[in-house]
């Protein structure tokens, strides 16, 4: 009688711990955030001048994060892009920039990539990203290819780090910042250089 009565706790406890170790399971499978390191993270712009040479300018405050699953060939990227902190060099040029006549900052100060689709090669390795780029609330799909995706260890922070560099081309009018065309060109390449620290 005994053993029947002490039975039941004893099976409500393996099957608690069940649920622990399954959850635990749960997890660790999911995928790995990767918090964007605004210090060493920068996004480019490239166009061409009159046809006469490649000009390039950036954004100095980005913020965002990096979602990857390995195992799952799974992840998202987001970046935020603070459109005010626009540099070229030339303070009167960047002044034009932040105005309504291309980014308007007052109304729109935050450029926004967000992607929920990571392609992967036969190696496991990020090759390219689809999302969704927003500029002056108008969103158009752009994949950003990757020539570089690293993850390692990082002595300095005493935890892992991404890192990754990509480009894509779009259409400056497409986004409503396409003043100048076509002295200076529609099609601007975009860069970004990107690292980011396990949370």
């Amino acid at each position: 009688m005994s053993r029947q009565i002490w039975s039941v706790p004893n099976r409500l406890r393996y099957c608690a711990v069940g649920l622990v170790l399954l959850a635990i399971s749960i997890t660790t499978n999911a995928a790995d955030r990767y918090v964007i390191d605004s210090k060493h993270t920068y996004s480019i712009f490239e166009y061409s001048h009159w046809g006469l040479s490649l000009q390039q300018g950036r954004f100095e405050k980005n913020a965002g994060f990096i979602d990857i699953d390995s195992d799952k060939r799974a992840g998202s990227v987001q970046l935020n892009i603070d459109a005010t902190s626009v540099s070229t060099g030339n303070s009167l040029f960047d002044t034009a920039l932040r105005s309504s006549s291309f980014f308007d900052v007052q109304i729109y100060p935050t450029i926004n990539f967000l992607s929920s689709s990571l392609l992967f090669d036969e190696n496991n390795n990020v090759v390219a990203l689809e999302g969704d780029l927003t500029i002056k609330n108008i969103t158009k799909k752009v994949k950003f290819t990757l020539t570089h995706f690293r993850c390692r260890f990082m002595p300095l922070y005493l935890k892992s780090a991404c890192g990754a560099n990509g480009n894509a081309k779009i259409l400056r009018s497409d986004f409503d910042v396409g003043r100048y065309t076509p002295f200076v060109s529609d099609e601007v390449t975009l860069y970004f250089a990107v690292e980011a620290i396990k949370e």
